[in-house]
C-alpha cells in the first residue's frame, strides 16, 4: 500500500488544479466543518451511552432475597444428554465421464 501523505498530495494538487487555488479554503473550510460535526454527534452517542448503561446494570445487578433454611428447596438436576457419534463426511464425488456404465 502506497504512503497515505503521498496520496493526499496527489489528491491535493489535483484539486487545486481542476477548482482553482482561490476555492482551496473554502473547501477547506467545509471539511473543517464536517469533520467538527462528526465528532459532536459521536460525543452524543456515547454520553447517551453512558446515561443508559447504568440503568441496565442496576436492573441486572439487582439482588434477589436470600432464601432462608425454612425455605429452600432442593432442585431437581436434568439428566446430561447421550453423546453424539461423530458422523462421517460424505464420499468425493466421481470424476465426469467415470460414472455410469460404457
Amino acid at each position: 500500500m502506497k504512503d497515505p501523505l503521498i496520496i493526499l498530495i496527489v489528491i491535493l494538487v489535483i484539486v487545486i488544479i481542476v477548482r482553482g487555488p482561490k476555492t482551496l479554503p473554502a473547501i477547506g473550510n467545509m471539511l473543517g466543518r464536517g469533520v467538527k460535526q462528526a465528532r459532536k454527534e459521536a460525543d452524543e452517542i456515547k454520553t447517551d451511552m453512558r446515561k443508559d448503561k447504568p440503568a441496565t446494570d442496576a436492573a441486572v445487578v439487582a439482588p434477589a432475597p436470600a432464601p432462608g433454611p425454612a425455605t429452600a428447596v432442593a432442585q431437581p438436576v436434568a439428566p446430561a444428554p447421550p453423546p453424539v457419534a461423530p458422523v462421517a463426511p460424505p464420499p468425493p464425488p466421481a470424476p465426469p465421464g467415470a460414472a455410469g456404465p460404457a
